[in-house]
C-alpha cells in the first residue's frame, strides 16, 4: 500500500483549490492538489461574464461599496445566506481582484471620456472620469444596484485560472492530474486525507494529511441539460456525504441560468444582458418589462428563469422539433462590441448554432447552472461535524449564496473563499493540537474497503448499465426537480430515484480491468450521483415554501415563519435509501439586513414576527450612531471583522473613498 503524507491535501484543481493551496504554502505548509483534469482545464475556466467586487471605478458604479454589495447579495439569496459570511466576502473581494491584477490577470480597463453603452435597449453615452482612466472596468449584472462586475472580455474564468495555475507553479505546488478521491479517511471525528485512484493505472493510494480541502465544483450533471462540464458530477459532495458524518447544506437550492443555448445548454454569459442584450419571444416582443418593469432582463437569475419558462408555457415561445425556446438579442450591441467584449459568445454561436450574433438572434432557454448547496462549513471553511475537513467554492455551503446566487459572485467566491479558507487551513496546521496522530492501519482499512468495492463492481453479474441509470436519473431530475416544483412530482421523483439506487446494486461492468476503465468510473460515480440526486429531490419535497431558486407551485410564498433555516443532510448508513435531514435556523435578531421584499419578483412572503422587531432595533442603533462612520456602524449592527484573517481585515480604497 502506498501512503503519501502531506500537510494539506486539496481535492480539486480549479480556482478555489489552487487558491487554498497557495495560501497554505505561503504560510510554510506543503500542499498537494489532486485534479481529474489538468488544472487549466478545470471548470473554473468556463466562467465568462466576470467577478463582482465593489471597486466603484466606472461612472455607473460610483458610490458602490461593501454595504451595497452586501445588500445585493443578501437580497439575491432571498435571505438564505449567512450574513456574517457575506460581510467577510464583500470586504475581501476588492482585495482579491487587485491581487489577481498583480499576478497578471489582464482585466479589461477603462478609458476616460465618452463611450457608448446600451441601457434598457437604447444607445446611451456615458462619460468616464479622468481619474478612472486605466483602472479596472466593470459591467452590469443582474440583481445589482451598481455596475461592479470586473471582467476580461468574456473569458474571465479562463484568464483567472491560467494566472492562478501559474502561481501554483511559482510556489512549487504539485498538481497531480487524472487522480480521483474515492473516499475520505476518518475516524468518525476527524478527517485524515483520502483514498485516491489513479484514473490511468487504476492504482489506489492513501493520501494522509493534517488538513483536507474539497474544491471539486458543482453537481450540474445530475440534470439532463446543464451548462456544467462533464466532470461536474458532485463527487466532492458525494464523498463527504458518504462519510455519514459530514453534512451537506441546502442541496435543494439549484440555480438555472436564463440563457443556455438551445437545445445544447451551453452557457451564454449574463454579460450579454449586462451589456444591454434583450430577451424576445416568438413574436419578437421584449417580454421581461411586462413581468419585471424595474429590473427587466436584469432581475436575479431565479426570477428571470421562471419568467422565461412562464412565458413559454403561455405559448409565447418559438416552436422547434426539439421543443420551445426564446431569443436573446445582442445585435443592438454591434459587431465591434461583440468582437471585443463577447468573443467567446461569438465563437459559441458560430460553432454550435452556425449564426453570427451581431446580426442573428440566439436561441436560448434556461439550463441548470449552479449548485448553491454543498459541504456545510463554518465561516472558516471547516466542517462543523468532521474536524480537519475544509471546503470552498461550489463544492461548499459556506453559505454565501443562500437560495440564489448573483451572477459574478461565484467566480468571486472561488478566489475570495480560497484566500480566506487558505489562511484558516494554515492556522489549523500551525496548531500543535492538530498534528497527525493516526495509525497506518486506519488508512489501510479504508483502502481495502474501496478496493473491495471496485472488485465487487468488476465481478458483479447483474444486468444494469450505469449510463442508462444515469440517463434515467437526469430525466427525472430535469422533469420533476427543475425550475418549477410541486409536491406530487417531487414525491414521485424521490420514489423513482430510490428505485434507481436499488437497481444500481446490480450494475454490470463488462470491461474487467482496473486500469484506464471509463466504464468502471461511470459505475461507481453513478451510484454516488444517485445519492446526491435523492438528497436534492428529498430536500425539495420537504421544504414546503418558495425561496430563491427553489420554487414550489403548491407553496408559492416564501415562508420566513416556518422555513427561515438551512437544510442539513447526512447519509447515516450505506444501506439507507434516503438521507437524514435536519435544519439549522437563521437568527433574525443577529442579522444586519432582516428579511423583506427583494426589490424584484413578487411581493409574496409570510413575514417572520422578528423581522419588524429587528428592523426597529436597527433603526434605533442607526439613530444613536448617526455621527459615526459606516464601519463603526457595522460593528454595532453585526460584528464580523474579527472573523476575518488579520491580513484581510483592512479597508478598501476607491476613487471617492481614500484610506484613513
Amino acid at each position: 500500500m502506498k501512503i503519501i503524507y502531506t500537510d494539506v491535501l486539496v481535492i480539486g484543481g480549479g480556482l478555489a483549490g489552487l487558491r487554498m493551496a497557495i495560501g497554505a504554502k505561503r504560510r510554510g505548509h506543503d500542499a498537494i492538489i489532486l485534479s481529474l483534469v489538468p488544472a487549466k482545464r478545470s471548470h473554473s475556466a468556463a466562467a465568462q461574464g466576470g467577478m463582482q467586487a465593489s471597486l466603484a471605478n466606472v461612472i455607473k458604479g460610483q458610490g458602490d461599496n461593501e454595504d451595497i454589495h452586501f445588500e445585493d447579495t443578501v437580497r439575491g439569496s432571498d435571505w438564505g445566506a449567512d450574513q456574517d459570511v457575506v460581510r467577510m466576502f464583500v470586504n475581501t473581494a476588492p482585495k482579491a481582484v487587485r491581487e489577481l491584477a498583480a499576478w497578471g490577470v489582464p482585466w479589461s480597463r477603462l478609458r476616460k471620456g465618452d463611450r457608448q453603452v446600451v441601457i434598457n435597449g437604447k444607445q446611451t453615452t456615458i462619460t468616464e472620469r479622468n481619474e478612472a482612466h486605466g483602472l479596472i472596468a466593470q459591467r452590469q449584472f443582474g440583481g445589482t444596484k451598481k455596475w461592479r462586475t470586473c471582467y476580461v472580455s468574456d473569458g474571465t474564468g479562463h484568464a483567472m485560472l491560467s494566472t492562478m495555475a501559474d502561481q501554483a507553479i511559482a510556489n512549487s505546488i504539485p498538481v497531480q492530474e487524472r487522480m480521483e478521491a474515492l473516499a475520505l479517511i476518518h475516524d468518525g471525528q476527524r478527517c485524515y486525507g483520502a483514498i485516491v485512484r489513479n484514473l490511468i493505472s487504476g492504482e489506489l493510494s492513501a493520501y494522509v494529511a493534517k488538513a483536507t480541502a474539497l474544491a471539486t465544483g458543482g453537481a450540474g450533471r445530475l440534470y439532463r441539460v446543464t451548462t456544467n462540464a462533464v466532470i461536474c458530477q458532485g463527487m466532492g459532495h458525494a464523498i463527504a456525504l458518504d462519510t455519514g458524518i459530514a453534512t451537506l447544506g441546502n442541496m435543494e437550492a439549484v440555480q438555472f441560468h436564463p440563457t443556455g443555448i438551445f437545445p445544447a445548454g451551453i452557457l451564454v454569459t449574463e454579460g450579454c444582458r449586462g451589456d444591454g442584450g434583450l430577451l424576445l419571444d416568438g413574436n419578437s416582443h421584449r417580454f421581461m418589462p411586462d413581468y419585471e418593469p424595474e429590473k427587466k432582463e436584469l432581475a436575479s437569475r431565479d426570477v428571470v428563469s421562471r419568467r422565461m419558462e412562464q412565458h413559454i408555457a403561455a405559448g409565447k415561445g418559438v416552436k422547434t422539433r426539439f421543443g420551445d425556446h426564446l431569443w436573446l438579442d445582442i445585435t443592438l450591441l454591434g459587431r465591434e462590441h461583440i468582437d471585443k467584449n463577447l468573443r467567446e459568445v461569438k465563437e459559441i454561436c458560430e460553432n454550435f448554432l452556425g449564426i453570427e450574433p451581431w446580426k442573428d438572434l440566439i436561441a436560448v432557454r434556461p439550463a441548470q447552472h449552479y449548485t448553491m448547496g454543498g459541504v456545510r462549513t463554518k465561516y472558516n471553511g471547516e466542517s462543523p461535524t468532521l474536524k480537519g475537513l475544509f471546503s470552498a467554492g461550489e463544492a461548499a455551503c459556506w453559505d454565501l449564496h443562500g437560495f440564489n446566487r448573483l451572477g459574478g459572485n461565484s467566480v468571486a467566491e472561488t478566489v475570495v473563499a480560497g484566500m480566506i479558507v487558505g489562511e484558516f487551513i494554515a492556522d489549523f496546521c500551525d496548531s500543535a493540537e492538530n498534528d497527525i496522530n493516526v495509525s497506518a492501519g486506519l488508512a489501510r482499512d479504508f483502502l481495502r474497503h474501496e478496493q473491495a468495492k471496485l472488485d465487487t463492481l468488476l465481478s458483479n453479474t447483474g444486468n444494469e448499465n450505469p449510463n442508462s441509470l444515469r440517463a434515467e436519473m437526469q430525466n427525472i431530475m430535469t422533469d420533476k426537480v427543475g425550475i418549477f416544483r410541486s409536491g406530487e412530482p417531487l414525491a414521485k421523483a424521490v420514489d423513482e430515484l430510490q428505485v434507481l439506487l436499488e437497481r444500481s446494486r446490480n450494475i454490470r461492468v463488462d470491461y474487467k480491468t482496473l486500469a484506464a476503465n471509463p466504464e468502471l468510473v461511470s459505475a461507481y460515480r453513478t451510484k454516488l450521483m444517485l445519492k446526491l440526486a435523492i438528497t436534492v429531490a428529498y430536500g425539495a419535497l420537504q421544504r414546503t415554501e418558495s425561496r430563491g431558486a427553489h420554487f414550489r407551485e403548491d407553496y408559492p410564498q416564501r415562508n420566513d415563519t416556518q422555513w427561515l433555516n438551512r437544510t442539513l443532510a447526512s447519509w447515516k448508513n450505506q444501506d439507507d435509501t434516503l438521507p437524514s435531514l435536519s435544519y439549522e435556523p437563521l437568527d433574525i435578531m443577529k442579522m444586519e439586513l432582516p428579511p423583506g421584499w427583494r426589490g424584484y419578483g413578487e411581493k409574496n412572503h409570510i413575514a417572520h414576527p422578528h423581522s419588524e422587531k429587528r428592523q426597529q432595533e436597527i433603526e434605533q442603533i442607526k439613530q444613536t450612531m448617526s455621527s459615526k462612520d459606516r464601519f463603526t456602524l457595522h460593528e454595532s449592527l453585526m460584528p464580523y471583522a474579527h472573523q476575518l484573517p488579520i491580513r484581510y481585515q483592512g479597508r478598501n480604497e476607491r476613487i471617492d473613498e481614500s484610506l484613513p
